[in-house]
Parts: C-alpha cells; structure tokens; sequence
C-alpha cells in the first residue's frame, strides 16, 4: 500500500502551548485532523475495544468513567471524563511518569468529524532531548492509523515497525518531526535547539542515524 504522504501531512494541524500543571510547568500538544464519518462512528472508533485494537492496540480495564484502562504493553490510567459521543479525558501512566490525555470531537456538518486531541506533560529531560516530535509523532502516526482504518474498516491494522522502515513511512516521519520543530520555534523555544531534537526524534522512529538519510 502507498500513502499520499503531503496529503496525511497537510491534514494535521499541530500546536505546542506552555502552560502550568499542578504547579509546575508542562507543555501541551495538540493535533487535530478530520474524518470522513460521523461523529458517532468516530466516538465508536475511539471507545471501543474491539475498534481500538484494529487501528491502536488491545485495551482492557473498567472502561467507564473513573475507571482505569491499560494498553497493552504501553500506558495505563484513569478515564477522568468521558461525555459521549465528543470528549474524552484520562491520565497517561507509563515508566513511572503521568500526563494527560484529551479528545475533542466536533461534526463539521459537511458529512466530517474533527477530532482534536491534546496530549499535557510536565518539562523534563526528555522533553529538552527530544522535543513535541516525540510526543506529536507518535500520535501522528496513530491518528493516521484511525483513518486508514475509518476509510477502510475491513482491512488489516498495518504493520507499524515495517510501515516505519518504508520510505512513505520515512518520509511523514520526517515531515512530522520538521513541522513539530517548527510548531514549537512558533512559541518562542530556541530554533537551533528545537530543530536539534527533530532530528534526535526523526532519528528514533526512522531507524537511521542523524545526519543519514
């Protein structure tokens, strides 16, 4: 399969914000993309076990509200809002370290649902290491999963470490990494440094060492 990579490049919108979080300072980012679906197919989507483990990965737990869920082999957490079928909101527990997770979804009445998701953490040194790309990527790729899977509900997850190795899935990690970079030099962060992380982060997902192409 190949991948119109300006086309799932230019479908996401990509913010960082600086903000406060129990009194310490924390860093927010923010992707949004639209769905050809309905809002109440999308809500499906992302609250379903059986869905999630099609596009996203297996999930078990007390999935309710104030119940914990837990991904399997990655984080776990507390569903702290859930108000179907447009936001969602939980703890993010992984490593020993928490943030948080938020999903808007809104019908753009044009036959589209936008979905916007903001991912919170606390700075840290992996943050000066690797910057919003290490967070913003990663959600990136499962947001493209959810449209592979919305657009094509009967086929097969894709193979994430084999898509990663492609040259398609080079390239949006690539172009991911760079316009991350870019959205945090908008905020005011160093240019050198955040283009720095980028290619720390490119590098992490692609495989290749920086400076490689």
């Amino acid at each position: 399969m190949t991948f119109d990579v300006a086309h799932h490049l230019g479908a996401v919108l990509r913010t960082v914000s600086s903000l406060e979080v129990e009194g310490k300072p924390a860093r927010a980012v923010t992707l949004g993309r639209a769905y050809a679906t309905t809002l109440e197919d999308l809500w499906d989507a992302l609250t379903s076990p059986a869905r999630l483990s099609r596009w996203f990965m297996p999930v078990t737990g007390d999935l309710k509200l104030h119940g914990r869920y837990q991904l399997e082999g990655n984080a776990g957490g507390e569903i702290i809002a859930c108000e179907p079928p447009k936001h969602l909101s939980l703890t993010w527990e992984f490593g020993g370290d928490k943030s948080w997770v938020e999903v808007w979804l809104s019908s753009e009445g044009t036959g589209q649902t936008r979905l916007k998701l903001t991912h919170t953490a606390h700075l840290s040194e992996h943050w000066k290491e690797y910057g919003p790309g290490a967070t913003g990527i990663g959600w990136e790729l499962s947001l493209l999963g959810l449209e592979l899977h919305v657009t094509q509900p009967t086929e097969p997850k894709i193979d994430e470490a084999a898509f990663a190795a492609s040259r398609d899935g080079k390239a949006i990690i690539t172009g991911s990494g760079e316009a991350w970079a870019q959205a945090v030099i908008e905020i005011g962060e160093d240019p050198e440094a955040s283009v720095a992380t980028a290619r720390r982060t490119i590098a992490f997902y692609t495989g290749i060492p920086e400076g490689e192409t």
